[in-house]
């Protein structure tokens, strides 16, 4: 298939070659049948390739096809045909006039946060659908997403895409995805889910508006996926209103990220002007239903699989989770018998130590040595009014209230309502690092800034608020994203503890 004009399959006749990637050549063509312009995809194949690789990478190919043809959705490439040409695959494919992302950013330099967003709305869209089809294309980045006329997106190439419980056919060596737009729990080996689609959609648009995927480039491929595998992103700093919504795409846990259809719902925020909500993760779709172990590779280190693969949490990439919850039913178990003891114990005393008149005994009211400790509840005894047995009364240590998510962010927008006007308020409101400034450098620091305002919705991660404010000085607005570090009072009392610019 090297010259144009040449006849594929008897009836889509080559006319010039548009595009080539890792995995194929893209060519113009017109379907002599139904008169109408496709496109066609051949297999590219490496050399050196033995027959098996030429055999898995042949498999590969259909398998996109089989794939592809499923999902049908306004912002996806359809796929027509699967035909085969010498006995390699080729897929017939919609054909649209237009520029990959990668090129327009190559030409065009970084995009307006509202383009990115416009067009970010469209591809999870086609994700989401993708998803609900058991789809994950696994390889999503800006040279996959196709940008025609009247601002339409669609994404292509699930060329190394695979069905959820489908056989993977990847081998030793050969590495899956672009590495740059790999998610956390995919460098460190797991297989790709839902999630890992969702956070490589956060690292394209990131890359549209930042100039450069969030891990950064790098031509040594370990390296890179080392990089990636941390999880560690340089916070955008061009997004504005872009933030909050990028922030949650690229969270290093996949299963505190949005699913694709809440991704969709907060980039069409971002485009309405509205809030930005802070998605619930839903842990239910983060992982295929059959445990499938992928190979990791060549050369990285990467430890031993688990064997039911679980959801990736980044820090502990090769073992589970482990359970908490037995711990904590032990330990209530051991709470209830002590408590049982103790009140055993007491109960005993009082029944025991009565007088044959049905009066206590002097030496009832005499302090008792602890039988436990200290984490016993205190009591009380009082002298009855009949010969019933001393009344013992018990009561449990209050236990310490948990702020919920929603009172945490509140906090965190009733500062930014305070300063830097009503100072001593605010004051209040800070956690005791934060305190230990001292008051006057305090003041001092807001004596400099007119005004203060947050863009978009603070996102919370675990015990940190990600938050986007505006700082106005004079004629001067500069917009920074600050990590505020939360910390809880005894009494329930969310406070700002830490405070470091993104």
């Amino acid at each position: 298939m090297s010259a144009e004009g040449r006849l594929i399959a008897g009836r889509y006749r080559l006319q010039q070659q548009i595009g080539s990637g890792a995995m194929g050549v893209v060519w113009q063509a017109v379907d002599e049948r139904l008169h109408r312009t496709v496109a066609v995809k051949q297999l590219l194949l490496q050399p050196g390739y033995t027959p098996e690789e030429t055999e898995e990478a042949r498999q590969r190919s259909m398998r996109e096809g089989r794939i592809a043809a499923r999902l049908q959705h306004q912002n996806a490439i359809v796929v027509f045909d699967v035909a085969e040409d010498e006995g390699q695959p080729v897929l017939v494919m919609e054909y649209l006039p237009s520029q990959s992302l990668a090129s327009v950013i190559d030409e065009q330099g970084v995009l307006p946060p509202l383009q990115v967003a416009r067009i970010g709305v469209q591809v999870a869209g086609a994700l989401a659908a993708a998803h609900m089809a058991g789809i994950v294309h696994r390889d999503l980045k800006p040279g996959n997403i196709l940008l025609g006329d009247n601002d339409i997106a669609k994404i292509t190439d699930f060329g190394i895409s695979r069905a959820i419980g489908d056989v993977a056919v990847t081998k030793s060596g050969i590495l899956a995805g672009t590495p740059a737009y790999l998610a956390p729990e995919v460098a460190l080996g797991r297989d790709p889910a839902p999630a890992s689609d969702v956070f490589s959609l956060g690292s394209t648009l990131y890359a549209a508006i930042e100039g450069g995927p969030p891990f950064g480039v790098d031509e040594n491929a370990i390296s890179l996926l080392h990089r990636v595998a941390r999880g560690q992103i340089e916070p955008p700093r061009q997004a504005g209103p872009m933030a909050p919504a990028l922030m949650q795409l690229l969270r290093p846990d996949p299963v505190e990220r949005p699913t694709m259809a809440q991704a969709r719902e907060l980039l069409q925020a971002v485009l309405d002007g509205r809030p930005i909500p802070n998605a619930s993760p839903n842990v239910g779709w983060q992982r295929p239903p059959a445990a499938q172990t992928r190979t990791p590779p060549a050369g990285t280190r990467m430890g031993p699989p688990p064997a039911a693969n679980p959801p990736t949490r980044v820090g502990d990439a090769v073992s589970a989770e482990p359970p908490r919850r037995n711990y904590r039913q032990t330990a209530l178990w051991v709470v209830a018998i002590v408590v049982a003891v103790l009140v055993g114990v007491l109960v005993a005393n009082a029944f025991g130590d009565e007088s044959p008149q049905g009066q206590p005994s002097p030496t009832s009211a005499a302090p008792q040595p602890p039988a436990a400790p200290s984490t016993a509840p205190p009591t009380e005894s009082a002298t009855p009014k009949s010969s019933a047995a001393t009344t013992t009364k018990t009561s449990a240590p209050p236990s310490v209230k948990q702020p919920s998510q929603a009172e945490i962010v509140q906090v965190v927008r009733e500062y930014y309502s305070l300063v830097p006007k009503r100072l001593d308020e605010a004051w209040q409101l800070l956690g005791p690092s934060l305190q230990a400034q001292g008051k006057e450098r305090y003041e001092a620091f807001w004596e400099s800034i007119d005004d203060v305002r947050i863009i978009g919705d603070p996102v919370q991660a675990r015990d940190n608020v990600i938050v986007t404010l505006q700082f106005t000085k004079g004629h001067n607005k500069i917009t920074e994203q600050h990590v505020l570090g939360m910390v809880t009072t005894r009494d329930g009392q969310p406070l700002i503890n830490t405070d470091r610019r993104g």
